[in-house]
């Protein structure tokens, strides 16, 4: 028996994200996706008069494809690819795989070559510019993990944050817009962090469910050559089947000048990739109320309320800044307190406060040697020398 749940995101994809219309060619293109799920994608464009096409790909024949990687077989893959896409209406991406580090030991070398020669011509020159396209994750034991939830919790929390009412987000996220299209200059700052750049005239695109989903973004792109500054990012990303920790980027004149992080050589190796890379191509603001915490899955880590990211790599067209490359890397900062915030230097006479219960206070306390440290048992909470009727 088919999950009603699958029906339910097939009608969201069909007749909200792509908006399918009678007579339109549709590209249902799913990797590692339940055959249910493809057929009520297929029978949803159906009843509103849309002809359906479906590839199915597996996840691990594509690593071995781009393991073997040569210009000449990827020119061939990448020009049929793309004479199908140039006949879409419009294209449904849904992405699943059991592991999130399938194509970790792809070289650079055999992923530029694909980029170059397949994804680049068909999605970046077709698929974005040309068609009505969303792209999803399909829910897996490995992003269950990730999220640290029990399978079905992460299902649950997955169809829900995917179905919500992206009408509703749209109208909410107009007043955000708005701000951004008045804005000459944004200055970011916090720990690690002091960068500003300008997005004066870049249109900002408002996202609720037209492209990605899960959704909830507000985007733009700084002008190329105006980002100045440095950034240390306070969230992982996973990155051709790469996670990178820590990331920190120096800017002069729009250009990444200094990157590093726990993988240096992978990292610069990425930026390195052509000339566009080490600029930024995206500058987004995301809020969706759903997610809250980071699960190294960029379409949902982006959408994090609270969050903005960054992005090395190719510009989108409807926010373009004429930055063009084979990367788009979207970077996230979550500036909830629980991932850390900015706080304004002590002024002369405070007294700073570590807090250490739960974080392992041991060790800190003894390596700083202070003169004086408030503790407590377990489950006798804070010690001082006040008495409960003290307390106001």
């Amino acid at each position: 028996m088919s999950d009603p749940r699958f029906d339910q995101l097939a009608h969201v994809l069909v007749t909200h994200s792509t908006d399918l219309q009678k007579n339109e060619h549709v590209l249902i293109e799913a990797f590692d996706i339940p055959e249910d799920m493809i057929v009520a994608l297929v029978r949803a464009a159906r009843e509103v008069g849309a002809f359906p096409q479906v590839s199915t790909k597996r996840a691990k024949i594509h690593r071995e494809l781009l393991l073997g990687a040569q210009k000449p077989g990827m020119e061939v893959t990448g020009s049929y690819e793309a004479f199908r896409m140039e006949k879409m209406d419009a294209y449904i991406g849904l992405r699943g795989t059991p592991n999130i580090s399938e194509l970790s030991d792809v070289s650079s070398n055999s992923m530029q070559i694909y980029e170059n020669f397949w994804l680049k011509p068909v999605h970046y020159e077709i698929r974005v510019p040309n068609t009505k396209w969303v792209v999803l994750r399909w829910p897996s034991s490995s992003m269950a993990q990730l999220a640290r939830k029990s399978t079905e919790a992460f299902e649950s929390f997955y169809f829900d944050v995917c179905t919500l009412d992206y009408g509703k987000m749209a109208k909410a996220q107009k007043p955000l817009a708005e701000l951004m299209r008045r804005t000459e200059r944004v200055r970011l700052k916090g720990p690690g962090t002091d960068i500003n750049f300008s997005i004066s005239n870049i249109p900002v695109v408002e996202c609720s469910g037209k492209r990605n989903i899960p959704d909830g973004e507000c985007f733009t792109a700084p002008i190329r050559n105006s980002v100045e500054g440095e950034i240390r990012f306070n969230t992982s990303t996973l990155y051709r089947g790469t996670v990178f920790d820590n990331i920190y980027l120096k800017f002069e004149r729009g250009k990444i000048v200094e990157a590093k992080c726990n993988n240096d050589i992978r990292l610069n190796e990425i930026l390195d990739s052509d000339e566009g890379a080490r600029y930024i191509g995206e500058f987004a603001i995301g809020f969706n109320p759903y997610i809250t915490d980071p699960i190294l899955d960029i379409l949902f880590d982006e959408k994090i309320a609270g969050s903005f990211h960054f992005t090395p790599g190719q510009a989108y067209e409807e926010a373009d800044n004429g930055n063009r490359s084979t990367v788009h890397w979207d970077m996230v900062m979550i500036q909830s307190p629980d991932f850390g915030e900015y706080w304004s230097p002590l002024n002369k006479n405070d007294v700073p406060v570590f807090w250490a219960c739960g974080v392992t206070p041991q060790l800190s306390l003894q390596k700083s040697k202070l003169p004086l440290v408030y503790t407590h048992s377990p489950g006798y909470m804070f010690v001082t020398d006040l008495k409960e009727n003290e307390y106001s």
